[in-house]
């Protein structure tokens, strides 16, 4: 395990995402992987942007893994369902020793305010949180796009990965020297621009909002059958959003990370109004 100690030559690092296997951000990332240590490659085998942790309705297909050849990595492989069922997979034993570190990316488009919660690209690492894996979250914004958020193909061709790369690697490497105390999960979020071109870099908080979102869904019928609908989204303007948010951090060319803390219960010695109708329903078992 990473946690508390390090032995050069021994870090095992994951390294996956949620756009699929023959992804370009993820070749970049894995290639900058190698120099920090032996890594795997486990992803899923086509797109999967959006799967959030989902580990899929895994009762309702037959699971499987293929193994495939990327340019300078080792050993790779392709599984049919979601980031998050790549990573528990590998928790599991199915690709071997336990591995030190989850890095998941690169994502075209940034992962920044609410799109965190739908994040396959962060999803993965939460996955291997429960496995008390530490996690590295890597995306980059996507310039010469309308809208921020998954990148289309044309907006990918524009995609400057190596610069990404270098900021994962140069993260990752300190991250090894330097290991943490307890499991962290860092959601690291890059500037479609050269290196030089970079602000600096903050610790930030997880916004509100994207850059720009989704404003508006409405429903609009289709011909060929009265109960069936087709859906219309709109997005909203742009938002100035605060410089210390990740979101706001990179619309001024400044790289984010932000850390996401574990799923933790709220202790408060108020009650509210439905925790006191639990009291009625149930009564009270335990700490009051």
């Amino acid at each position: 395990m990473l946690i508390g100690g390090w032995y050069p030559g021994l870090v095992r690092i994951l390294v996956t995402n949620d756009d699929g296997v023959d992804a370009p951000g993820l070749l970049a990332l894995a290639q900058a992987m190698t120099e920090l240590g032996e890594v795997v490659v486990v992803a899923p085998d086509r797109e999967f942007s959006g799967a959030g942790a989902a580990i899929g309705a895994i009762w309702e297909f037959t699971p499987h893994v293929t193994r495939r050849r990327l340019d300078g990595i080792t050993e790779a492989w392709a599984v049919n369902g979601p980031p998050a069922l790549c990573v528990m997979y590998a928790r599991l034993g199915a690709f071997g020793d336990d591995v030190d570190l989850v890095v998941s990316g690169i994502n075209p488009g940034a992962n920044v305010g609410r799109s965190v919660y739908h994040s396959g690209t962060v999803g993965a690492c939460l996955s291997g949180r429960n496995g008390g894996w530490s996690g590295v979250a890597v995306s980059q914004a996507v310039t010469g796009w309308g809208v921020e958020g998954q990148g289309y193909e044309e907006a990918i061709k524009n995609q400057k990965f190596h610069v990404a790369a270098d900021v994962a690697q140069t993260f990752v490497r300190g991250l090894i020297d330097g290991p943490p105390d307890e499991v962290v999960i860092a959601n690291i979020n890059v500037p479609n621009v050269e290196l030089d071109e970079i602000e600096g870099w903050r610790l930030t908080r997880v916004g509100v909002s994207p850059p720009r979102a989704m404003a508006r869904a409405q429903l609009v019928p289709t011909d060929h059958d009265p109960d069936h609908f087709d859906v219309d989204v709109a997005w909203g303007d742009r938002l100035d959003l605060p410089e210390d948010t990740d979101g706001g951090a990179i619309e001024r060319n400044v790289v984010s990370v932000s850390y996401l803390t574990r799923l933790q219960a709220e202790r408060r010695d108020d009650l509210t109004k439905a925790e006191v109708a639990l009291d009625g329903l149930l009564g009270r078992n335990g700490s009051s």
